[in-house]
Parts: C-alpha cells; structure tokens; sequence
C-alpha cells in the first residue's frame, strides 16, 4: 500500500508539473493517479479482511496486475514510455507476474522522481533466454540527479526479485540517463 501511495503522490506532482505545459501527460497522470488508488483501496480491504475475526461482508478479492497489464502501465504512466518484448512470453505464475509489474512500475516511478524535466523511459521484457529480463531505462540525469531522501523503492525491487531466485541492479547510465535491470529465473507453477 505504501508503494501505491507514493506512486499516487508521484503523479499528483508530474501532473502538476504537466498542466501549465502538457494537458494530455497531466490527463495520464491523474488517470494512473485513480487507478493506483483503486488498487491501493482493494490491498486496504484485504488487509482488514485478514485482520477482522468476524468479517461477514465479501471480500474484494480484485486480482493484482501482471504481464496482462504491463502495456496499460507503460503507455498511461507520467513519464512518457514505450514497451518493447522480446522473445515468446512465457506463462508465468502470478506472484511473479505481479512482481515484474512492480519492479517496472517502481522504475518508472524513479525516472519521474530523479530523471528531471522531459524524462522518457523504455521497458524491455525480454524472454528468450532461461531468465525473464526487465530492462528499463531512461535519458534523463542519470548521475547527476540529486540524491534522494532515503525511499525504498531499489530494495522492494531487490526484494522482490529476490523471492523468486532473481536480483536487480540499478544505477546512472554512461552516456546519461539512468538503467534499472531485473533478472527472474523462468519460474514454472506448482503442479
């Protein structure tokens, strides 16, 4: 829910920025803005239905997003991004796919944050090799962005990479601009 806030309070601020200058990046803004909100109610509502002994109303058991939602999350985002798949998507359990979801939401998330004016980003996803590769990189400040007040983001990227045998790296392009890469063994479902 945490992450969900701060993308929500990230979006509020590229909008802003936006108004005076881009109409339609602020309309995406406020979009993704309503959305990650939405998403966030739905975590709220589970979590108090775990927490409730009681509960007799129904639970929202909304699905989180995955694979399935990745171009919606690309093309609606702040910071103009495209998306780019290699390989034949392989079917992937969807806790892993939730945690591909965040690792690029999360990452595009920074490049709005630090990148700086202008920013754009690219999300790769590449299949074809044993792992799944999550490449997203952007041209904005890369190294010369000032550091930030002690976020989460990198170590929720790690740690959920890390749950499924994976890890990430993160750090300032040469050349500019700024690359997050995530690699997650292909895990198979429980049979």
């Amino acid at each position: 829910m945490a992450h969900n806030v701060s993308v929500m309070v990230v979006q509020a601020d590229g909008a802003n920025y936006a108004l005076g200058t881009d109409l339609d990046q602020a309309r995406a803004a406020v979009a993704t803005i309503s959305a990650t909100g939405r998403a966030a109610l739905a975590e709220m509502r589970r979590l108090v239905g775990v927490l409730r002994e009681n509960e007799t109303a129904p639970t929202d058991y909304t699905p989180q997003p995955g694979l399935g939602q990745l171009d919606e999350l690309v093309s609606g985002f702040a910071v103009p991004a495209s998306l780019r798949v290699a390989g034949t998507p392989a079917e992937l359990p969807e806790g892993q796919q939730l945690a591909v979801y965040r690792i690029v939401q999360e990452a595009l998330t920074n490049a709005l944050k630090h990148g700086g004016p202008g920013v754009s980003a690219t999300v790769e996803i590449d299949y074809s090799g044993t792992d799944v590769l999550v490449r997203v990189t952007d041209d904005g400040r890369g190294a010369a962005a000032p550091r930030g007040a002690g976020g989460h983001g990198l170590i929720g990227m790690r740690e959920r990479a890390g749950m499924y045998g994976g890890a990430v790296s993160a750090g300032p392009r040469q050349g500019g601009g700024f690359e997050v890469l995530a690699r997650l063994p292909l895990a198979k479902e429980a049979a």
